[in-house]
């Protein structure tokens, strides 16, 4: 009976990846293009995400600023703290954990990485309304309606929205999506690994 129901979520994994294949193909190659006239212009992303994603975000950045699968200078990325609202006064707007951060460090030409599942986070809508002030592309990776963030993206951003309602299954393929925007950027600044 366990075993039934462990085997039957990674059938429902695989079957959304297959899905997603064609869906997403576009938008993440998009996302990659922005990313790489970004960098190579000198600017940087910025990632962040609520509750489960903002590990996801952290981790994306990561992989920009060390490597992905292979060897290459370090990409100019960070993981916006969200811990960061515990250093500031007793006062302050948690919601705004997020869009200060940008507001500090984000310049024109820069790109907010914004993750969340339900696309209604308050945090993450913070920092998109705060990139847009700033004049920065949004990439958001959400869930299947994409919440109030679809409605506040503007045609220069990218929607990764996976077509799914469960926050496992939505995570699961953030991050199959962000390997892939790791690995296209990675090719087009260091052009197709020779497997050979």
């Amino acid at each position: 009976m366990l075993e039934t129901r462990i085997q039957h979520q990674f059938f429902e994994s695989a079957d959304l990846k297959y899905q997603c294949a064609d869906q997403l193909a576009r938008p993440i190659a998009e996302a990659a293009q922005a990313v790489v006239g970004c960098l190579t212009a000198g600017a940087k992303v910025l990632a962040c995400g609520n509750d489960g994603a903002a590990g996801l975000a952290r981790h994306a950045a990561s992989l920009f600023v060390d490597r992905f699968e292979r060897e290459r200078p370090g990409l100019a990325a960070l993981a916006l703290s969200p811990e960061a609202a515990h250093l500031g006064g007793l006062g302050e707007d948690p919601t705004l954990i997020y869009a200060k951060q940008v507001q500090a460090l984000g310049q024109p030409g820069d790109i907010l990485l914004a993750l969340s599942v339900s696309g209604s986070a308050p945090t993450v809508l913070a920092a998109v309304q705060a990139a847009h002030d700033k004049e920065m592309t949004v990439i958001a990776f959400t869930g299947k309606t994409g919440g109030k963030l679809k409605d506040m993206l503007a045609e220069t951003d990218v929607h990764i929205a996976v077509p799914h309602e469960r926050p496992a299954r939505v995570h699961e393929v953030h991050l199959l999506a962000m390997y892939c925007l790791c690995d296209a950027v990675d090719t087009q600044l260091l052009g197709e690994e020779d497997h050979s």
